[in-house]
């Protein structure tokens, strides 16, 4: 049996938010970190559908590269 990684990382909700997983997982007998990591597992296909800002604005522009190819300036 594989070891499961126990990291703690704290997350910030909105109120209405937080009570709305809190009733969920009341309702369903569960902890929040399992509503939460559950949510995720069925989210992440449409979040990773969504663009990134690099996708919306495209690659950074790269400084040309200077005359002599040393990448320094000339003088």
């Amino acid at each position: 049996m594989a070891a499961t990684d126990h990291r703690k990382q704290s997350l910030y909700f909105p109120e209405d938010m937080l009570e709305e997983i809190q009733r969920e997982a009341t309702r369903q007998d569960r902890s929040l970190s399992w509503i939460v990591q559950q949510a995720w597992k069925v989210a992440r296909g449409e979040l990773r559908k969504m663009p990134s800002p690099n996708d919306v604005f495209g690659p950074t522009p790269t400084q040309p590269s200077q005359p002599d190819g040393s990448g320094n300036p000339q003088t």
